[in-house]
């Protein structure tokens, strides 16, 4: 019977309070989380800068008739041309709705 040692068991408050700290902690890392997913998609701009990169592609193969302007998603996306210095320039430029962000591609 030596192998029934009498162990040293825990009270039902610290338990409790064991548990409790364990819940906050893993509240408090769901959050954080939370936060850094929503703010990595709020920023992603891979669809805008894709479309951009296809306009650019169908100018230069003739099949995209300038002034261009659309909307997409909540981006409002419009191709112009402009002389600079003596050159013709194209501008490719997307517009967030918010103005937050602005995408610019100059051909």
């Amino acid at each position: 019977m030596a192998v029934l040692k009498k162990i040293r068991a825990s009270t039902l408050m610290e338990t409790l309070v064991a548990t409790v700290l364990i819940v906050v902690v893993f509240m408090g890392a769901s959050m954080v989380l939370n936060q850094l997913f929503a703010s990595s998609m709020h920023f992603n701009d891979n669809l805008i800068r894709q479309e951009l990169l296809q306009l650019q592609y169908q100018h230069e193969h003739g099949q995209l008739q300038l002034p261009y302007h659309t909307e997409l998603g909540q981006w409002t996306v419009t191709v112009s041309e402009m002389e600079e210095k003596w050159a013709l320039q194209t501008y490719f430029e997307a517009t967030h709705q918010s103005g937050e962000k602005k995408i610019v591609f100059k051909k």
